[in-house]
């Protein structure tokens, strides 16, 4: 209830954030927009604008103009008997610190940690604000929140105290480093989470690019993921993707894979106009 897609069209989405209410571009919002334009004006408390420089409809690089002074801006989600709380701010690259589409991910997480055995370990890889890493948490998992960005991780770090969670561990470390140090150390997870970004950098410089190594970390994942009583989670907003790609990358890198589910992830409007905002592939063993 602290979001809402409140209309979207012409490549951009109007939402609410709590309290607060932002529009953003959104290069697949190609339909129009039900509310006219002064409803949207009326509406908003910011608004993010492309560089002109960059004013591609699929650049995300731009500035905010604020119609009113935005502070003590979080949101929560309920997850079980717990609450997680997310700590918002307007970034250079459109994001806010969190993407609402990953709720039914983080339920998913939530649900099927519960059901595992024991304390299982969870490794959360390209894991941002942390929504993913606070929902296994809180569900009694030990997590190991691993993203190449310092800022990031401190500001996942705030997201942990302000959801009364703790123990989380954070690793500020190229992703595909990572893995292949814990490969060979022979380290095993009940559950892998992976939300890759199409490009990227690692805190040394390392290059990132999806298609070409997203295979080859799949298969890494798979000799440190637990062949029984674990789970995986992978997440792609590549446009180029489609859930097939992401099914049939997960089905040829895990092994014994019982339950499947492949699909996008969407928001819908006030107007019933569903947004997709990514693919994904989840699965248990």
């Amino acid at each position: 209830t602290d979001y809402e897609l409140l209309d979207s069209g012409n490549f951009e989405k109007l939402e609410r954030f709590g309290e607060f209410v932002v529009s953003r571009p959104e290069p697949q919002a190609i339909w129009n927009k039900s509310l006219p334009e002064r409803e949207w004006s009326k509406r908003l408390d910011a608004i993010f604008k492309r560089e002109v420089k960059s004013a591609s409809k699929d650049s995300e690089k731009g500035n905010w103009h604020f119609e009113k002074k935005i502070h003590d801006w979080k949101v929560s989600y309920p997850l079980g008997k717990h609450r997680i709380s997310l700590l918002l701010q307007p970034t250079s690259f459109k994001h806010v610190g969190i993407f609402p589409e990953q709720a039914s991910n983080w339920s998913f997480i939530y649900e099927t940690v519960k059901k595992i055995s024991a304390t299982p370990k969870v490794l959360n890889l390209f894991a941002y604000t942390g929504g993913a890493s606070l929902a296994a948490k809180a569900a009694g998992a030990d997590v190991v929140h691993v993203d190449a960005v310092k800022p990031v991780v401190n500001w996942s770090r705030q997201n942990m105290e302000a959801s009364g969670l703790r123990d989380i561990r954070w690793v500020v470390e190229d992703a595909f480093k990572f893995v292949q140090r814990e490969a060979k150390r022979g380290n095993k997870y009940q559950g892998i989470i992976l939300d890759p970004p199409a490009y990227g950098r690692g805190p040394k410089g390392e290059k990132w690019v999806l298609e070409e190594k997203l295979n080859s970390l799949l298969h890494m994942c798979s000799q440190i993921l637990d062949s029984k009583n674990s789970f995986g989670v992978l997440n792609l907003y590549s446009m180029g993707f489609s859930p097939l790609i992401a099914e049939t990358l997960i089905r040829t890198n895990f092994s014994k894979v019982h339950d499947i589910e492949s699909g996008e992830l969407y928001l819908e409007d006030k107007f019933n106009k569903k947004l997709p905002l990514g693919i994904f592939s989840r699965f248990t063993r």
